[in-house]
Protein backbone atom coordinates (compact mmCIF):
# COMPACT_ATOMS: atom_id res chain seq x y z
CA UNK A 1 0.00 0.00 0.00
CA UNK A 2 1.49 3.64 -0.82
CA UNK A 3 2.68 5.20 1.97
CA UNK A 4 0.20 8.71 3.02
CA UNK A 5 3.21 10.62 3.73
CA UNK A 6 1.64 14.45 3.55
CA UNK A 7 -1.33 13.82 4.33
CA UNK A 8 -2.53 12.70 8.19
CA UNK A 9 -6.16 11.79 7.08
CA UNK A 10 -4.58 9.21 4.35
CA UNK A 11 -1.83 8.06 6.87
CA UNK A 12 -4.33 7.33 9.79
CA UNK A 13 -6.46 5.71 7.24
CA UNK A 14 -4.19 2.94 5.91
CA UNK A 15 -2.68 2.55 9.46
CA UNK A 16 -6.29 1.65 10.26
CA UNK A 17 -6.78 -0.56 7.02
CA UNK A 18 -3.68 -2.75 7.54
CA UNK A 19 -4.61 -3.02 11.18
CA UNK A 20 -8.30 -4.40 10.67
CA UNK A 21 -6.73 -6.61 7.90
CA UNK A 22 -4.87 -8.20 11.09
CA UNK A 23 -7.99 -8.39 12.63
CA UNK A 24 -10.01 -9.96 10.22
CA UNK A 25 -7.47 -12.97 9.46
CA UNK A 26 -7.50 -13.22 13.17
CA UNK A 27 -10.76 -13.59 14.36
CA UNK A 28 -12.88 -13.24 11.52
CA UNK A 29 -15.44 -10.94 10.23
CA UNK A 30 -18.37 -11.56 12.35
CA UNK A 31 -16.06 -11.99 15.57
CA UNK A 32 -14.41 -8.75 15.04
CA UNK A 33 -15.31 -5.93 16.42
CA UNK A 34 -14.75 -2.14 16.18
CA UNK A 35 -13.27 -2.22 19.49
CA UNK A 36 -10.55 -4.72 18.14
CA UNK A 37 -9.80 -2.98 15.38
CA UNK A 38 -9.16 0.07 17.58
CA UNK A 39 -7.43 -1.56 19.87
CA UNK A 40 -4.51 -2.99 17.12
CA UNK A 41 -4.46 0.05 15.69
CA UNK A 42 -4.49 1.98 18.90
CA UNK A 43 -6.82 4.66 17.37
CA UNK A 44 -9.91 5.63 19.66
CA UNK A 45 -13.15 3.92 17.97
CA UNK A 46 -14.53 7.39 17.17
CA UNK A 47 -11.39 8.41 15.30
CA UNK A 48 -12.62 5.71 13.00
CA UNK A 49 -15.61 6.77 12.56
CA UNK A 50 -14.84 9.84 11.20
CA UNK A 51 -13.35 8.06 8.83
CA UNK A 52 -15.42 4.66 7.75
CA UNK A 53 -18.65 4.48 8.53
CA UNK A 54 -19.00 0.96 9.75
CA UNK A 55 -17.30 -2.91 9.67
CA UNK A 56 -18.35 -3.46 6.22
CA UNK A 57 -16.82 0.12 5.15
CA UNK A 58 -13.46 -0.90 7.00
CA UNK A 59 -13.91 -4.40 5.23
CA UNK A 60 -14.67 -3.43 1.99
CA UNK A 61 -11.20 -0.82 1.86
CA UNK A 62 -9.34 -3.87 3.20
CA UNK A 63 -10.82 -5.82 0.45
CA UNK A 64 -10.00 -2.91 -2.05
CA UNK A 65 -5.81 -2.53 -1.14
CA UNK A 66 -5.66 -6.28 -0.97
CA UNK A 67 -6.68 -6.32 -4.19
CA UNK A 68 -4.79 -3.45 -5.57
CA UNK A 69 -1.67 -5.23 -4.24
CA UNK A 70 -2.40 -8.00 -5.77
CA UNK A 71 -3.07 -6.07 -9.39
CA UNK A 72 0.20 -4.18 -9.38
CA UNK A 73 2.15 -7.08 -8.32
CA UNK A 74 0.89 -9.06 -11.27
CA UNK A 75 1.51 -6.11 -13.46
CA UNK A 76 4.78 -6.11 -12.55
CA UNK A 77 5.30 -9.72 -13.27
CA UNK A 78 4.05 -9.47 -16.12
CA UNK A 79 6.17 -6.66 -17.47
CA UNK A 80 9.61 -8.96 -16.37
CA UNK A 81 12.19 -9.89 -18.60
CA UNK A 82 11.25 -13.44 -19.30
CA UNK A 83 9.36 -16.30 -21.43
CA UNK A 84 5.59 -15.86 -21.55
CA UNK A 85 4.59 -18.79 -20.17
CA UNK A 86 7.22 -17.93 -16.65
CA UNK A 87 5.69 -14.07 -16.54
CA UNK A 88 2.21 -15.12 -16.62
CA UNK A 89 2.73 -17.84 -13.93
CA UNK A 90 4.81 -15.70 -11.75
CA UNK A 91 2.05 -13.32 -12.11
CA UNK A 92 -0.56 -15.61 -11.00
CA UNK A 93 1.57 -16.61 -7.83
CA UNK A 94 2.19 -13.00 -6.91
CA UNK A 95 -1.24 -11.54 -7.73
CA UNK A 96 -3.25 -14.16 -6.75
CA UNK A 97 -1.93 -17.75 -5.57
CA UNK A 98 -0.16 -15.35 -2.86
CA UNK A 99 -3.65 -13.74 -1.65
CA UNK A 100 -5.01 -17.60 -1.59
CA UNK A 101 -1.89 -18.56 0.70
CA UNK A 102 -3.02 -15.65 3.14
CA UNK A 103 -6.53 -16.70 3.12
CA UNK A 104 -6.15 -20.40 3.40
CA UNK A 105 -3.49 -19.81 6.59
CA UNK A 106 -6.23 -17.57 8.47
CA UNK A 107 -8.66 -19.85 10.95
CA UNK A 108 -11.44 -17.97 9.26
CA UNK A 109 -10.68 -18.21 5.37
CA UNK A 110 -14.00 -19.55 4.09
CA UNK A 111 -15.79 -17.32 5.89
CA UNK A 112 -13.55 -14.19 5.50
CA UNK A 113 -14.55 -15.85 1.54
CA UNK A 114 -17.91 -15.71 1.70
CA UNK A 115 -18.04 -11.98 3.61
CA UNK A 116 -16.14 -10.63 0.44
CA UNK A 117 -19.10 -12.62 -1.73
CA UNK A 118 -21.95 -10.21 -0.25
CA UNK A 119 -19.96 -7.02 0.71
CA UNK A 120 -17.15 -6.28 -1.70
CA UNK A 121 -18.22 -9.00 -5.03
CA UNK A 122 -18.08 -5.51 -7.08
CA UNK A 123 -14.29 -4.98 -6.05
CA UNK A 124 -13.51 -8.45 -7.24
CA UNK A 125 -15.21 -8.37 -10.25
CA UNK A 126 -13.69 -4.98 -10.78
CA UNK A 127 -10.11 -6.49 -10.09
CA UNK A 128 -10.85 -9.82 -12.29
CA UNK A 129 -11.85 -7.56 -15.46
CA UNK A 130 -8.43 -5.81 -14.70
CA UNK A 131 -6.52 -8.76 -14.08
CA UNK A 132 -7.80 -10.55 -17.24
CA UNK A 133 -6.91 -7.11 -19.37
CA UNK A 134 -3.20 -7.71 -18.10
CA UNK A 135 -3.21 -10.76 -19.31
CA UNK A 136 -4.90 -10.48 -22.53
CA UNK A 137 -2.04 -7.69 -23.28
CA UNK A 138 0.77 -9.88 -22.52
CA UNK A 139 -0.65 -12.46 -24.29
CA UNK A 140 -1.74 -10.56 -27.52
CA UNK A 141 1.95 -8.48 -27.73
CA UNK A 142 3.48 -12.24 -27.50
CA UNK A 143 1.52 -13.11 -30.50
CA UNK A 144 2.27 -10.03 -32.35
CA UNK A 145 6.29 -10.48 -31.77
CA UNK A 146 6.05 -14.18 -32.76
CA UNK A 147 4.17 -13.29 -35.95
CA UNK A 148 1.20 -15.28 -34.80
CA UNK A 149 -2.39 -14.78 -35.92
CA UNK A 150 -4.73 -16.31 -32.59
CA UNK A 151 -7.79 -15.36 -34.59
CA UNK A 152 -7.08 -17.44 -37.61
CA UNK A 153 -7.57 -20.67 -35.15
CA UNK A 154 -10.53 -19.07 -33.83
CA UNK A 155 -8.94 -17.39 -30.30
CA UNK A 156 -8.30 -14.39 -29.42
CA UNK A 157 -5.97 -12.78 -26.20
CA UNK A 158 -9.06 -12.03 -24.21
CA UNK A 159 -10.75 -15.09 -24.17
CA UNK A 160 -7.20 -17.04 -23.31
CA UNK A 161 -7.06 -14.59 -20.47
CA UNK A 162 -10.76 -15.08 -19.94
CA UNK A 163 -10.69 -19.14 -19.47
CA UNK A 164 -7.11 -18.72 -17.79
CA UNK A 165 -9.45 -17.41 -14.52
CA UNK A 166 -12.32 -19.19 -15.28
CA UNK A 167 -10.52 -22.18 -14.75
CA UNK A 168 -9.02 -20.93 -11.39
CA UNK A 169 -12.68 -19.60 -10.55
CA UNK A 170 -14.03 -23.18 -10.93
CA UNK A 171 -11.09 -24.47 -8.53
CA UNK A 172 -11.53 -21.98 -6.06
CA UNK A 173 -15.50 -22.65 -6.06
CA UNK A 174 -14.44 -26.60 -5.32
CA UNK A 175 -12.06 -25.41 -2.75
CA UNK A 176 -8.82 -25.89 -4.78
CA UNK A 177 -6.72 -23.18 -4.20
CA UNK A 178 -3.36 -24.52 -3.44
CA UNK A 179 -1.29 -26.40 -5.42
CA UNK A 180 -3.97 -27.78 -7.43
CA UNK A 181 -4.96 -24.61 -8.61
CA UNK A 182 -1.49 -23.79 -9.60
CA UNK A 183 -1.33 -27.36 -11.31
CA UNK A 184 -3.52 -26.18 -13.46
CA UNK A 185 -2.72 -23.01 -14.05
CA UNK A 186 0.59 -24.20 -15.45
CA UNK A 187 -1.16 -27.15 -17.58
CA UNK A 188 -3.41 -24.36 -18.98
CA UNK A 189 -0.61 -21.54 -19.67
CA UNK A 190 0.97 -24.46 -21.78
CA UNK A 191 -2.14 -24.49 -23.71
CA UNK A 192 -1.45 -20.76 -24.45
CA UNK A 193 2.04 -21.19 -25.71
CA UNK A 194 1.07 -23.96 -28.02
CA UNK A 195 -1.67 -21.57 -29.05
CA UNK A 196 1.21 -18.99 -30.12
CA UNK A 197 3.70 -20.81 -31.38
CA UNK A 198 4.32 -20.09 -34.89
CA UNK A 199 3.22 -22.68 -38.04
Amino acid sequence: MKEAKDNPEDARRTRIIEGARSVFLAYGYSRATMDDIARAVEISRPAIYLLFRNKADIFRAVTRAMLEQSHQAAREALQEDLRLGERLFEALDRGLFRLFRLIEESPHGEELVDVNHNIASDLVADWRTSMVAGFADAIREEARSRGVRLEDNGLSAEALAEMLFDILEGLKAHGLCGTQAAQSARQFITLIELALAPR
